[in-house]
């Protein structure tokens, strides 16, 4: 088999580096080009120490690149929507790792990001990059906007239930607590040393835009609210998402056992977590540092009628460039998994 020539764009932030130690080690790809304005000319080496001696690329600009099977767009939020057509010209595959394309209702877009979107005609060309949930379309798309972090530990956490209209459509209350890599590697007041470490900082108590996508995937037909906020902690990767779900009706542990056991058992990357003893008898971010799994595990408080769902990803990876590289392996036929073994460290 040919090998597919695959170029990333934006390819010196975290989410890119990792998508260039993912795709070196795809053997159905060869890596074309990967782009930075910031670090032009450079190797990635340089900018990735991680991959020294591991690749000879070196960064493009924008003005360089060059016809290719599939584009991997790492910008950031807004950049897409405005060069969009100069891209398709360029790839007949494309997956867009920014929150551009992720929403299908243009009025939405609006809402939750202050803005008009610049190509709404162009929503519906996009599948939501979470394959669990899309695999089927993905199969067959051409264009996919892979989902936002804490929208998809949230999300695949919840899914299951929402599905089935179990939960009762306005009492969810969901926090994630989330690593520094999630802001980017960009250096900001807020992460400085000094003011990020040792942090348990509820940056967005309401109002996060990952919401929107929550109540898209989750509200089949219905109504629904998610009540979300955001809290930083002194970790660098990894998000925990703790859901406190109030059912419509009362339910014991084996259905729920049962429930998530249907959805998730053929998934190769979801795993039910939850053990009687040990360290680790829910999910842990740092055990799924540079995996692709989200690891999902539940605990009921019967007396209040309480399910309280715990999920985790690492978000460069489930969040970000592994869940990216999941939906073009399905886009292209490929295994679905392939790239994507790695099954993490400990102790770490």
């Amino acid at each position: 088999m040919s090998k597919l020539r695959v170029s990333i764009v934006g390819a010196s932030g975290y989410t890119g580096g990792e998508l260039i130690r993912l795709l070196l080690f795809h053997p159905f790809v060869d890596i074309l080009q990967v782009t930075s304005e910031r670090f032009f000319g450079k190797p990635v080496g340089k900018v990735h120490p991680n991959l020294r001696k591991r690749t000879n690329l070196k960064f493009c600009g924008l003005d360089d690149l060059q016809e290719c099977d599939a584009l991997f767009l790492c910008l950031p939020h807004g950049s897409a929507q405005k060069s969009i057509d100069r891209f398709k010209a360029l790839a007949p595959r494309i997956i867009d790792l920014s929150a551009d394309f992720r929403l299908n209702d243009p009025l939405l877009y609006e809402k939750w990001y202050k803005h008009p979107h610049e190509r709404p005609e162009l929503l519906s060309e996009f599948v939501y990059g979470i394959p669990e949930l899309h695999r089927e379309r993905m199969a067959k798309a051409q264009y996919i906007s892979s989902a936002g972090c804490n929208a998809t530990t949230t999300i695949l956490g919840l899914y299951p239930l929402f599905k089935e209209g179990l939960a009762l459509p306005d009492r969810t209350v969901v926090e994630v607590k989330v690593g520094s890599s999630e802001a980017g590697n960009k250096a900001t007041a807020g992460s400085h040393h000094p003011e990020r470490s040792g942090c348990v900082r509820s940056f967005m108590p309401g109002g996060h835009r990952h919401t929107a996508e929550m109540l898209q995937e989750l509200a089949f037909g219905r109504d629904i609210r998610i009540h979300f906020s955001a809290t930083a902690i002194d970790m660098v990767r990894g998000v925990l998402a703790t859901a406190h779900v109030f059912p419509g009706k009362p339910l014991s542990e084996k259905e729920i056992w049962q429930l998530y056991r249907k959805t998730y058992a053929a998934e190769p990357f979801i795993r039910i977590v939850k053990e009687r003893d040990g360290n680790y008898r829910l999910p842990e971010p740092k055990l799924l540092w540079g995996t692709n799994y989200c690891d999902i595990g539940f605990a009921l408080d019967e007396e209040n009628n309480r399910l309280v769902v715990i999920s985790a990803i690492d978000n460069l990876m489930k969040g970000a460039a592994g869940q990216a590289l999941q939906a073009f392996n399905i886009m292209n036929g490929f295994e679905e998994t392939t790239a994507l073994e790695f099954p993490g460290l400990h102790p770490v």
